[in-house]
């Protein structure tokens, strides 16, 4: 029994004579460009010649072109397939976090972390994608320490927990609280008088920013730590947020999970 199955493609073009085709991926809609260095692999690996692609960060407009590229029928097939989806998803991405940024207006910054929750062979390209947008992948630009509540939870505590990294020189710690230990001030308040760096609060209580704010100040502390704040943040809270003492927003599923920038590869011209 003949277990072989034909490469449909072949079935279908192999009445068609060789001749170069060239064409270009469109955007089908307005937004952000990014995942073109693995564009630009696949396309290498696919053997097609590269005429054109934006750069990563590139606005385009709808019914803009994003890449134009020349192969044989078969592999400008093959890249219908392979090449839209390493640039689609990503642009989604980075067009999301450009939203964030452009509300924001530069204060707080925008950071997206989620992309370590991502399968492994998808990290680069989240990570990349959030750059692109204008966003940091990173809640600090230097070396950290991320403290979160399982480490809390193991060492027993904010003070302990940050007792136990303090002697890390030159790495910025940066702890979550979440109000477990004692109310969430409180909480911000050892974290900070434990040499703490960064306070994440990671409750979706934007209430919980005044309450973190107002007693690191009462108790003059303010000034030896950033404030972070994360969970659930939509697009329609950022006005409300840019007004209170934050410094750092850290969008997750609304970046990362954004629907994707949709394109379409269209034939520009075959030659015989």
């Amino acid at each position: 029994m003949n277990s072989h199955v034909p490469d449909i493609r072949e079935e279908i073009l192999k009445n068609i004579p060789p001749r170069r085709i060239t064409a270009s991926i469109i955007a089908e809609g307005e937004g952000i460009i990014a995942g073109t260095a693995f564009a630009r692999k696949e396309m290498e690996r696919l053997g097609l010649d590269l005429l054109m692609i934006v750069d990563d960060g590139h606005y385009i407009n709808n019914g803009g072109e994003v890449v134009r590229f020349a192969g044989s029928p078969k592999q400008i097939l093959m890249a219908e397939e392979t090449v839209i989806g390493l640039l689609a998803k990503p642009s989604g991405i980075a067009s999301s976090a450009r939203r964030f940024v452009d509300a924001t207006g530069g204060r707080p910054e925008v950071v997206s972390g989620a992309w370590k929750k991502m399968p492994p062979s998808l990290k680069d390209m989240v990570r990349e994608s959030v750059k692109a947008g204008g966003a940091s992948p990173r809640i600090v630009p230097d070396q950290f320490a991320y403290l979160d509540k399982n480490y809390v939870e193991l060492l027993g505590g904010v003070g302990k927990c940050l007792a136990a990294v303090a002697h890390l020189n030159g790495i910025v710690k940066v702890i979550q609280v979440k109000g477990r230990y004692g109310d969430i001030a409180s909480e911000a308040c050892e974290a900070a008088m434990s040499g703490a760096g960064v306070v994440f609060i990671d409750s979706c209580n934007p209430r919980d920013i005044e309450s973190v704010s107002d007693r690191l100040c009462s108790l003059g502390l303010r000034s030896r730590v950033k404030l972070a704040f994360g969970g659930g943040i939509k697009l329609e809270a950022i006005d409300l947020l840019k007004r209170m003492d934050v410094d750092i927003l850290d969008i997750g599923r609304q970046i990362v999970d954004a629907p994707m920038l949709d394109m379409r590869l269209e034939i520009t011209d075959t030659q015989n």
